[in-house]
């Protein structure tokens, strides 16, 4: 870690930024992940570290409390509300095509004043920095963040999951043109206390202002944005998934690409299914009655995880095959850790967490100075009301079985979280255990893209709502067609690739989990496809699900038909299916609507006013065809 009140480096810089480093009391160049672990907890030998920043008015505001563990670094937020993303932080600053708020739309006035005030409030900070590459190299940015020195958890987190280079090993084509600028205060002083992420597009250098500290907007989805943004103008997708090839007891191989918005399963895509402590699998439980149902797996399948939540489908990294080629956008992996709740839920997971070998970055997770973070341990929001959204950053080069080399994606899956859906409560937790759906169709659920029930990673929003275009749409900065193009492009030239669609959390009056999706990608692997033949499969009642499954039978298990056909539960029937099947369809004709803009694709005109004139799934099938 190097202490220089003058760092300067062989390539050039804006004078502005020249001009901040010049100006601030000192700045800290992190190296590594060590320098920027000791800088979490200030730099000294102290375990404890909080926080704080003073306002103009004499207030001091205190932000987090950050420890040092034997596993990492442990910070937890002082406020609920900074433990989870709020949807709606982002902004754009520049003039250039989006269909996002703009600074000035939302708040009256341009982004020119707040930029140079931030400017002259971090010059009168001790700051820190680090290089990284934003994407791979040639396929994103490379990149420089710069952070108040207090704030060192926050720039762990952002090189654990987007990498770090040491400048003494630059590469000679190393030219920085993303820039990350970290001012936490200016979300009491500008923003009322809300989470504010300033994207600012400009033609040589792109600048994304973090206005607060949890990383989820600006680490995570900030960096996701800018490599959106790249690929809309150089016509390629980042897309917003996990990634696993999946290998059968008997050495066969299916690659499976898990979609959808947060919460929709994609970490969980990558993890084994949880058992019983007798070792079988609940596949259902009722919540009317006690009724459990249950499946015996003596082995599932090995797991070989590719990519946790983004993944670069880049030109050159296509093989003419007609699948689709991606690797890993990302050096590290965000995995939420609700779910654990008790030691043994997932004893992989937990042992790899418990004894890592680097150091991790755990947040909203209980924690004592020189203790061991343990990712069932999660912080309360309030007395009795766990953090919903307990995170963990995972450096991906431990990960048992990791691939870091592209691969060819057989199946693409898409998650949705499901509520119950019954005859006197319906909804649209009508979802079958899987649905079969036609390309066309598979696009529109990318367009759509619910963020589903009971979300765990963001701010709650009521009843149903849309992530979109992809599940990527929150982080994208530019134009929503061009985007629903460049999907529907991708998905003409795959024709080798399949889709399917699973719930999670619940099936009709079934509570489920994620496990539906677990059954899914076992029963698919050592099927080695999502085919299937006229006798297997049935149009689903509402039109937009596909097909459904009339029967599965997996490893001599018969799964109960009224988990692969909602309309078969007693607690559901016909009528309670139909009405939640108007709430879905409601969703879909509104959320379609909005892409009628010029630009659309004739194609992709054809396929929505198929759905929003009921179109059944023969006419979906229609548009694109499988190979």
């Amino acid at each position: 870690m190097s202490n220089d009140k003058k760092p300067f480096f062989n390539f050039e810089l804006p004078a502005e930024f020249k001009e901040l480093l010049e100006q601030a009391p000192s700045v800290t160049i992190a190296k590594n992940i060590d320098d920027l672990v000791n800088l979490s907890v200030g730099g000294g030998t102290s375990n404890e570290f909080e926080v704080y920043f003073d306002l103009p008015d004499g207030e001091r505001k205190h932000e987090a409390i950050v420890h040092k563990v034997k596993n990492g670094i442990a910070a937890n937020y002082l406020e609920a509300y900074m433990r989870r993303r709020d949807p709606d932080c982002m902004v754009i600053a520049d003039d250039f095509p989006t269909d996002k708020d703009t600074y000035k739309d939302r708040f009256g006035q341009d982004f020119g004043d707040l930029r140079k005030e931030t400017f002259e409030w971090m010059k009168t900070q001790d700051l820190a920095m680090f290089l990284f590459n934003a994407g791979k190299q040639g396929m994103g940015f490379n990149a420089i963040a710069v952070i108040p020195a207090n704030c060192g958890f926050f720039g762990l987190g952002l090189a654990l999951l987007q990498g770090i280079i040491n400048p003494d090993e630059l590469p000679e084509d190393f030219k920085p043109t993303a820039f990350i600028y970290t001012a936490p205060p200016f979300r009491h002083t500008h923003f009322d206390g809300k989470q504010v992420v300033v994207h600012n597009r400009q033609p040589d250098n792109y600048e994304m202002f973090s206005y607060n500290l949890y990383p989820g907007p600006s680490a995570k989805k900030g960096v996701y944005g800018m490599l959106i943004g790249l690929g809309e103008e150089e016509e390629w997708v980042t897309a917003h998934c996990s990634v696993v090839e999946v290998k059968t007891p008997y050495d066969s191989i299916v690659t499976m690409m898990h979609e959808g918005a947060s919460g929709g399963g994609k970490s969980e895509m990558l993890q084994q299914p949880h058992r019983l402590p007798d070792g079988r699998l609940l596949l259902g439980s009722n919540i009317f009655k006690d009724d459990q149902r249950y499946l015996s797996l003596p082995k599932t399948c090995d797991l070989r995880p590719v990519t946790d939540d983004m993944a670069l489908c880049h030109p050159t990294l296509q093989q003419g095959d007609k699948k689709l080629w991606l690797e890993d956008a990302e050096d590290g992996w965000f995995i939420r850790i609700d779910h654990i709740t008790e030691y043994g839920t997932d004893p992989s997971l937990e042992k790899l967490t418990a004894v890592p070998s680097k150091p991790l970055l755990f947040m909203n997770i209980e924690s004592v100075p020189g203790g061991r973070a343990m990712i069932w341990d999660h912080v309360y929001d309030e007395p009795g009301v766990p953090c919903p959204n307990p995170r963990v950053i995972v450096p991906r080069d431990i990960v048992p079985g990791i691939i870091s080399e592209p691969v060819g994606v057989d199946i693409r899956s898409i998650g949705l979280r499901t509520p119950p859906c019954t005859l006197e409560e319906p909804n649209y937790g009508i979802v079958g255990l899987m649905h079969v759906l036609p390309p066309s169709l598979a696009w529109l659920w990318r367009l759509v893209a619910p963020r589903g029930h009971a979300n765990p990673s963001i701010i709650s929003t009521a009843g149903i709502s849309s992530e979109g275009v992809g599940s990527y749409w929150p982080f994208a900065t530019g134009k929503k067609v061009k985007q629903a193009n460049l999907l529907l492009e991708q998905i003409v030239q795959t024709p080798k690739v399949r889709y399917i669609l699973t719930p999670n959390q619940n099936i009709g009056a079934w509570k489920v989990g994620f496990m539906p999706q677990w059954i899914a990608r076992d029963y698919l692997a050592r099927k080695g496809s999502a085919k299937f033949n006229a006798e297997q499969i049935i149009p689903a009642r509402c039109s937009v699900l596909g097909y459904a499954l009339k029967y599965m039978t997996f490893e001599g298990s018969t799964i109960p038909p009224w988990f692969l056909q909602v309309e078969l539960q007693r607690e559901v029937q016909e009528e309670g299916y139909d009405k939640g099947a108007e709430i879905l369809l409601e969703f879909f004709n509104r959320m379609l609507r909005s892409f009628d803009e010029p630009g659309l694709s004739d194609l992709g005109k054809q396929i929505i006013e198929c759905c929003l004139d009921g179109g059944t799934v023969q006419d979906y099938e229609k548009f694109i065809q499988n190979q």
